[in-house]
């Protein structure tokens, strides 16, 4: 290990973002001041929330979602790269994710307002096609050509943390891990040559434990699961994650799928894919698409077994 590398010292920012906190973690010498760099990190990822969140009725989102079939409408330059990534992704999963179940998550309460029994049966029943056939976009302009109320709360944290990462290379900070949430992008090495160490989370309601570790060097890690944000319904736990092909919460789902990608928001992306495709169909496509993954299934008995796709996870 080089003087340099034993003289910095490790720095941890973090600041609130979308319900929850990001944090960024890297190591610097004494006459780096991390108070510009926070600052920096806030505006990237508050940036992105003005953006992209449906619980500000005045986001760049929102004024999509309110405007008329048809009408060309021009969006920010992320707002536009995160709806093409998306239409792209959702194509590429057949569906499987489709960043057109606003009026689903709404419904089921996972928004800004309670579920409600109307709206519930409403978005079960109603005609639906992907985003991917009804969202138009040229340059930074979008249309829909059917109605449809957007939500990207299964990429915006993703592509949020990718903005973090972002700028913390604008800050001359090329080693760096950074993350919201359970969505992480490592950044270079940390000091003496070591890549970035992080936790798998074994699928347990109420607790956080480590299942199994990665080692990540210039990727990006998200999980998707059924143990972090769920309704109960009649003594049921019904998970976050929408299944669109009915409308409604996802009731058979492993218990999560892990995803490693070259940015946070594809990892983002895919893994909530592979939990609505599940571990057959989803390990098939992730196999074809070349993705590491990791399915963690849980039994009725309460075990827990894993599934791997790529030679990342291979060991696990």
């Amino acid at each position: 290990m080089s003087k340099m590398s034993t003289e910095r010292q490790r720095i941890a920012l973090n600041g609130p973002t979308m319900g929850t906190r990001w944090q960024a973690t890297f190591f610097a010498g004494p006459e780096v001041d991390p108070a510009p760099i926070r600052v920096a990190l806030q505006a990237a990822v508050d940036d992105i929330d003005a953006q992209m969140s449906t619980w500000k009725p005045d986001s760049a989102l929102m004024r999509l979602n309110a405007a008329p079939v048809g009408a060309w409408v021009p969006v920010p330059v992320h707002l536009c790269n995160v709806l093409r990534l998306g239409l792209e992704i959702g194509r590429l999963s057949g569906g499987a994710f489709d960043i057109g179940m606003g009026d689903v998550v709404t419904a089921w309460g996972f928004g800004p307002d309670a579920a409600a029994p109307d709206r519930i049966r409403a978005a079960m029943t109603a005609p639906r096609r992907p985003a991917h056939e009804v969202l138009e976009i040229d340059g930074t302009q979008v249309r829909k050509t059917a109605p449809i109320a957007l939500d990207l709360n299964g990429i915006a944290k993703g592509y949020g943390v990718d903005r973090l990462a972002e700028t913390m290379g604008a800050q001359g900070l090329s080693d760096a891990l950074v993350g919201i949430d359970g969505e992480l992008r490592a950044t270079g090495l940390r000091p003496g040559g070591e890549g970035w160490t992080i936790a798998i989370e074994a699928p347990e309601h109420g607790r956080r434990t480590p299942r199994s570790i990665l080692t990540l060097q210039d990727g990006s890690v998200a999980t998707s699961g059924d143990y972090r944000h769920w309704i109960e319904v009649g003594g049921r736990r019904l998970s976050h994650t929408m299944d669109p092909a009915r409308g409604a919460p996802l009731t058979e789902t492993p218990s999560s799928v892990t995803v490693v990608a070259r940015s946070c928001a594809e990892a983002d992306a895919w893994a909530t894919a592979l939990m609505v495709l599940g571990p057959l169909r989803g390990a098939e496509l992730a196999g074809t698409r070349g993705l590491d993954a990791l399915f963690l299934l849980r039994d009725g008995a309460g075990s827990v077994r894993h599934v791997p796709v790529g030679q990342l996870f291979s060991g696990q």
